[in-house]
């Protein structure tokens, strides 16, 4: 790993509990001796403090087969793809559709997502809804 100071070493993780000559090895690993971070772990549900409803129960609860459906996912394209659109143009799903770049039917019903693979060598403007996912 190169830094701009200079070289810098990173050495592997520890790996707590694997015999004395780990470094960290023997009697309590490094938990120091007793209390509830010293044991296996503490629960999912636990939050440190009392809470009038756990942040477990106030997950919504989808209920049915299709709960572990796949969702629909937006049409994807890369922005190679957006090269092959004249300089100065405002990109659209539109003009995604009108240019043969994007299935129509998809696009219009599930969105347009812009991936990074490829480089882009014009000015384009895009108005493509934004998503963070």
């Amino acid at each position: 790993m190169e830094t701009i100071l200079g070289k810098t070493t990173t050495g592997r993780k520890k790996r707590v509990g694997r015999g004395y000559g780990s470094g960290k090895g023997g009697h309590t690993v490094g938990r120091g001796q007793k209390g509830q971070k010293t044991r296996a772990g503490i629960g999912i549900l636990f939050e440190g403090f009392k809470v009038k409803k756990s942040f477990v129960k106030r997950l919504p609860v989808r209920r049915g087969k299709a709960k572990f459906a796949a969702r629909p996912k937006p049409v994807v394209i890369d922005i190679k793809k957006l090269d092959l659109l004249p300089d100065g143009s405002v990109v659209t799903v539109d003009l995604l559709i009108k240019k043969h770049l994007v299935d129509g039917k998809l696009a219009k019903k599930y969105g347009v997502k812009i991936l990074g693979k490829g480089n882009l060598k014009k000015k384009l403007t895009i108005e493509i809804p934004k998503s963070n996912a």
